[in-house]
């Protein structure tokens, strides 16, 4: 089995995430849709009050910040950190410049501050990083004692099926589809695997909520040719390498995937499960 490297995955990741960061923002993060409803709920949870000083980890571009920002208000403070330079611009933007307000380029697993925050969010983030206990010690370093953590995964795969419908499909045509040793991306998708790995960097008060949002990616065609649209380059380039008939075998099943979602006017409605882990120091 070919052996992990750390600094390797981190710098593919990095340049997917620049490469598709305006393409993520303009489908995703700016409109409040699909998992992005959770965001107001991450917020709610760890009780974000004016005044707080706050770190945005993993802050792709800045929807969570934003709403951050306007509950601390002008006597707080927020910061928004990211590895992705190109997501940090399009948040920078789309927040505008604020006193209270910074956007840094950082490593979840190299960071350290010299104040401490009262609050830390972190949104999608946590199962990208490949050594996911460095980001939690860095985190519990970085929060106040009286501080709160609060983190929102996807549920398991088999509870996110916009994702493992097609992908599933995929990775048994193309096998490395997917790089050989990228981590789990769903391995912190269930209440237990996120709460232990939580709970052993010391971090105590620990609760998980559980939220089912849906998703309407528009019919089939729509649902199709957006995934085709804004995967990243890598694996646009894989799946165009495959000829024509095996990739409209591909699309043929994921058709058939869909049909338990589908409604009588061809509407795809998806559930999608998302965990939100909220901590005390």
């Amino acid at each position: 089995m070919m052996k992990f490297n750390h600094t390797d995955f981190k710098q593919r990741n990095m340049e997917i995430w620049n490469e598709i960061a305006p393409r993520y923002h303009k489908r995703w993060a700016s409109v409040n849709e699909g998992p992005f409803q959770s965001t107001s709920k991450l917020i709610e949870l760890v009780n974000v009050s004016k005044g707080d000083r706050v770190l945005d980890l993993a802050c792709g571009t800045g929807v969570v910040t934003k709403k951050i920002l306007e509950k601390v208000g002008d006597s707080g403070y927020v910061v928004g950190a990211d590895t992705s330079i190109a997501a940090i611009k399009i948040a920078k933007k789309w927040n505008g410049l604020k006193s209270n307000l910074d956007f840094l380029n950082i490593d979840a697993e190299k960071f350290s501050f010299s104040q401490k925050f009262d609050v830390v969010t972190c949104q999608y983030a946590l199962f990208f990083f490949p050594n996911a206990q460095k980001a939690l010690k860095n985190i519990r370093k970085s929060l106040k004692k009286t501080g709160v953590l609060g983190i929102s995964v996807h549920g398991h795969r088999d509870k996110v099926p916009f994702f493992s419908n097609i992908l599933d499909v995929i990775s048994e045509y193309i096998p490395d589809y997917v790089p050989a040793g990228t981590p789990n991306l769903d391995r912190f998708g269930t209440k237990t695997a996120l709460y232990n790995e939580v709970r052993k960097v010391g971090f105590t008060k620990i609760s998980i909520k559980d939220f089912i949002f849906s998703y309407n990616p528009g019919k089939f065609d729509d649902y199709w040719k957006n995934y085709l649209k804004y995967i990243a380059k890598p694996l646009k380039e894989k799946l165009n390498s495959l000829d024509m008939s095996k990739r409209k075998k591909i699309r043929e099943i994921v058709r058939q995937n869909t049909i338990s979602y589908t409604k009588k006017n061809g509407d795809i409605i998806f559930p999608w499960q998302v965990l939100i882990l909220t901590a005390k120091y």
